[in-house]
């Protein structure tokens, strides 16, 4: 499996980034034909301080070459145009191949 991992940094309006992100972004993600998993929460701490993150997500993939093309893909491209609709405060990528054990 492949994974992209994405940290949506603290909207100024959280109400309406989750609105968004919930409605629209999301549905945008489930679009794409290779997508094994999708999951996505809202960030806490433990103590009640400020997370780092506001927003996580999760996708996976069978492999890198299935993820590629689906980023590729008209589906893949306007969830990646629909960034600029929401995600003004940044966000940041992880990929990686996942390995479970040791």
């Amino acid at each position: 499996m492949y994974r992209l991992v994405a940290t949506y940094n603290h909207p100024e309006d959280p109400a309406v980034f989750l609105d968004h992100y919930r409605n629209v972004h999301a549905k945008l993600a489930l679009d794409q034909k290779g997508l094994r998993n999708f999951e996505w929460g809202v960030c806490s701490t433990a103590d009640g301080s400020t997370p780092p993150h506001f927003l996580v997500a999760v996708c996976d993939w069978d492999n890198k070459e299935a993820m590629l093309e689906d980023m590729a893909s008209p589906e893949g491209q306007k969830g990646a145009a629909d960034l600029e609709n929401f995600a003004q405060a940044g966000v940041s990528f992880d990929f990686y191949e996942i390995t479970k054990g040791i």
